[in-house]
């Protein structure tokens, strides 16, 4: 493995024993993230479904098999980009005996922005794409609408703090 990669098993290796928020307390793992941190292109989804907690890998659901459609429709593959979510365990809900996805909190995108900040400036990437208006909202801005602003372009000169880090281009 190259500095890049080894770097990001350590964080991922860090993270494994998080205990910042309470999804801590239900997840069975850690979705910390996969493919080839060297890319100029991550992908940034929520956070991980029923699916992605069982296997501990992102994207593995039906997200998934769509994501990797289009990925391969566009000649490239999970070795080519580098896949992860806004929180790194799944936040879900029991309602009549069924438990069921939920959006993260605010307070727990925000104990998991230390997991993000860092494996965004390690791996540096010259593109990130934002899968949904949650994980727009925490990496471009708080305030993000998908139906006004999907599909545009933005770009970003200087590095942001807290969820909106990037070191040079969002969209």
């Amino acid at each position: 493995m190259g500095e890049i990669a080894d770097r990001i098993e350590e964080l991922k290796l860090s993270a494994l024993d998080c205990r910042q928020c309470e999804l801590a307390e239900t997840r069975t793992n850690v979705v910390f993230g996969e493919g080839n941190p060297e890319t100029p292109l991550v992908i940034i989804g929520e956070g991980p479904g029923q699916n992605e907690d069982a296997t501990g890998r992102p994207f593995v659901g039906r997200a998934g098999a769509l994501l990797d459609q289009v990925l391969k429709e566009n000649n490239l593959t999970r070795k080519h980009v580098y896949i992860m979510n806004v929180v790194k365990c799944r936040a879900h809900i029991i309602e009549n005996g069924r438990t069921r996805n939920r959006p993260p909190s605010a307070a727990e995108i925000s104990a998991c922005s230390y997991w993000l900040e860092r494996q965004l400036a390690i791996i540096q990437p010259l593109v990130i794409l934002c899968l949904g208006a949650p994980s727009a909202s925490a990496i471009i801005h708080r305030d993000f609408r998908m139906t006004q602003e999907r599909g545009i372009f933005m770009k970003r000169n200087t590095p942001v703090t807290l969820l909106r880090l990037c070191t040079r281009l969002t969209f």
